[in-house]
């Protein structure tokens, strides 16, 4: 325990986590130092008491006398630490995304406040010292307390302010000035073995484990509270004098120790995110507070099954993200709702179209049509097993010409153009949603991928996708827009070839976007078809940012390769950021391409329907 003043009883006063200020000795000077470090000194610590520091260390010798060979690296150090000790604690409502950004440093005081609401103590290390980071971390698992970098652009004095502590454990030659002046500072050599930190911490330490160079992160994720490993880099490690952690002689203020505390009580789930540089400041504060960490490709924790899975296991009630990689903190929190769900994507993960370094990416392989109408494509020529059958043979050919994960699908016409105002005088035969259930359960039971197809005649692409929100809430289900059969007031079918404004458009992608994000789905396929530019007027003021959604711009043109090459080349000129589709008509096309050259396209189509 802490050295304390004594009443004349010799009782010491009761220790709440902060050094007690009722002792009737006067505050020395208050002289700070550094294994390795600057000595500091100047600056008054009211209560910093080198009578108390004397009379600790010769308790802690009164403690081992007769037993020169005892080990230290036991609580038995302290023999006075009692259930009493303060504990650091984990705020009961953690903001649902913490992004950290800039420094290393700053990094540190971001993960900090996003996971402890007090701690009674900290651990500071210089920010350009990483052995006397990996000690830090350390020490600062064992205690339960976050790690805080000095020397940098952090302002880490107003976090311990925050934080309420009253101690400090400074490795190496942070800088104490950053410390508000009624915190004791308690010296740490970096590289430190584990008596030393046992003896600092006054907590039980592990093993010392030797960190080779580049395995820093590594090694600080696999902290675990309770039984800490002592890290020390290899150079630490083949240095072992002084200044490596080796016992202090008696007598020495490199005796003094942290207050007696316990460990946090556990807090709601929280879980750190990595995506490329690890400040091990700041993972060691998640670690230290009970927080796992998981490698997120792309900073998108819905980017891979793997990823996808780990988030669903910890349930967390909040996330801190090491790195600005990850983006706005509340598009993180909504792409975390989702993950934690569990559900997945045909094809794994939960984007459509994940474009992860060194991953596959995905493309789609479609049947178009309706079911039980042969005249509106192959899809309706058979019945729901021989259709996903025919998907999944459709498909197989494309594998071997990519590395992509190829996915079947099947893109359903829900509402289909008519000749006639029908009973609503829309022109428009909307299918009935049990009509499609069928085909659509049995789609995604087989792990294939569903776009609904709106032709909306006089009505609007909004009023029609929300008559299928039953279908569009399963996870596999997206939606596309047909503007050709999109009609004016006064226009009719087969007269004229219809379109969409780009606001309809936009008013469209904002529905589904909504109802994606207000029920944790996976992202959805949004697909606007297209083989004029007349169908889609305003086309460059589409809307493409919506993270739900995933928009392809289909191109239907049909008739001899030169044209529809054409066509391709024409609707790409101009186009907002959106993925591409590609149709294969096997009556209308003169000669319909097989998979070899269809795949030949460029750039390679991300979906292919067959109709």
């Amino acid at each position: 325990m802490r050295p304390q003043a004594t009443d004349p009883a010799g009782t010491p006063p009761a220790t709440t986590g902060r050094v007690t200020t009722d002792s009737p000795v006067r505050p020395a000077p208050r002289t700070v130092l550094h294994h390795g470090g600057a000595l500091r000194a100047g600056r008054a610590a009211p209560r910093r008491r080198l009578a108390a520091l004397v009379a600790a260390v010769a308790a802690l010798a009164a403690c081992t006398a007769g037993t020169p060979d005892a080990p230290a690296r036991t609580d038995a150090i302290r023999p006075s630490a009692s259930a009493t000790a303060a504990a650091a604690t984990l705020h009961p409502t953690p903001p649902p995304a913490t992004v950290t950004s800039g420094s290393d440093a700053v990094a540190a005081v971001q993960a900090s406040a996003a996971v402890f609401a007090s701690s009674p103590v900290v651990v500071l290390a210089d920010a350009a010292d990483v052995p006397a980071q990996l000690t830090a971390a350390s020490a600062a698992v064992a205690v339960g307390a976050p790690v805080l970098l000095t020397g940098a652009d952090a302002d880490v004095a107003a976090e311990i302010e925050r934080l309420g502590a009253g101690a400090a454990l400074v490795v190496g030659a942070a800088d104490a000035a950053a410390l508000p002046a009624e915190v004791d500072a308690v010296p740490l050599a970096p590289g430190a073995d584990a008596d030393a930190v046992a003896r600092a911490t006054g907590r039980t330490a592990g093993a010392d484990t030797v960190v080779p160079a580049g395995g820093e992160a590594a090694a600080v994720r696999a902290l675990t509270p309770g039984d800490v490993a002592v890290l020390r880099s290899e150079q630490a490690a083949s240095d072992d004098g002084p200044s490596a952690g080796t016992t202090p002689s008696a007598g020495t203020p490199s005796a003094a120790v942290l207050p007696a505390t316990a460990s946090p009580a556990p807090g709601p789930a929280v879980l750190g995110l990595v995506a490329g540089p690890q400040p091990l400041a700041a993972l060691a504060t998640l670690r230290a507070a009970g927080a796992g960490v998981v490698d997120v490709p792309g900073a998108d924790p819905r980017s891979t099954s793997a990823v996808v899975e780990q988030v669903a296991a910890a349930q967390p009630v909040a996330v801190v993200a090491l790195g600005d990689a990850f983006g706005p903190a509340d598009r993180l929190a909504a792409r975390v709702a989702s993950a934690r769900t569990g559900t997945q994507l045909p094809g794994g993960g939960q984007l459509v179209f994940p474009a992860i370094e060194g991953q596959p990416g995905k493309k789609y392989v479609a049947l178009y049509g309706t079911p039980g109408s042969s005249a509106l494509g192959v899809l309706g020529e058979q019945d729901v097993p021989a259709t996903l059958a025919r998907a999944e043979q459709h498909a197989a050919p494309y594998r071997g010409l990519t590395g992509d994960t190829v996915v079947p699908a099947v893109e359903i016409i829900a509402t289909v153009a008519s000749a006639g105002p029908g009973n609503d005088g829309d022109y428009s035969s909307e299918r009935p949603v049990e009509d499609l259930r069928p085909l659509v359960e049995a789609a995604g039971a087989a792990g294939m991928t569903v776009v609904l197809d709106l032709q909306p005649g006089r009505t609007d692409f909004v009023t029609q996708a929300q008559r299928y929100a039953d279908l569009l809430a399963l996870p596999h289900v997206g939606l596309a827009l047909d503007p050709e059969w999109r009609l004016a007031p006064d226009q009719v079918h087969l007269r004229q070839i219809g379109s969409v404004g780009a606001d309809e458009v936009n008013a469209t992608a904002a529905w589904l976007a909504q109802f994606t994000r207000e029920r944790g789905l996976p992202q959805k396929m949004f697909v606007l078809h297209q083989f004029s530019l007349r169908m889609i007027t305003e086309r460059e003021r589409i809307d493409t940012s919506h993270d739900e959604l995933a928009t392809v711009v289909h191109v239907d043109g049909q008739g001899g390769q030169a044209a529809k090459a054409g066509t391709w080349a024409a609707l790409r000129a101009g186009a907002p950021p959106v993925h591409w589709g590609w149709k294969n008509f096997y009556d209308e096309d003169q000669p319909m391409l097989d998979p070899v050259e269809t795949y030949q396209v460029q750039p390679v189509p991300d979906l292919v329907t067959y109709q």
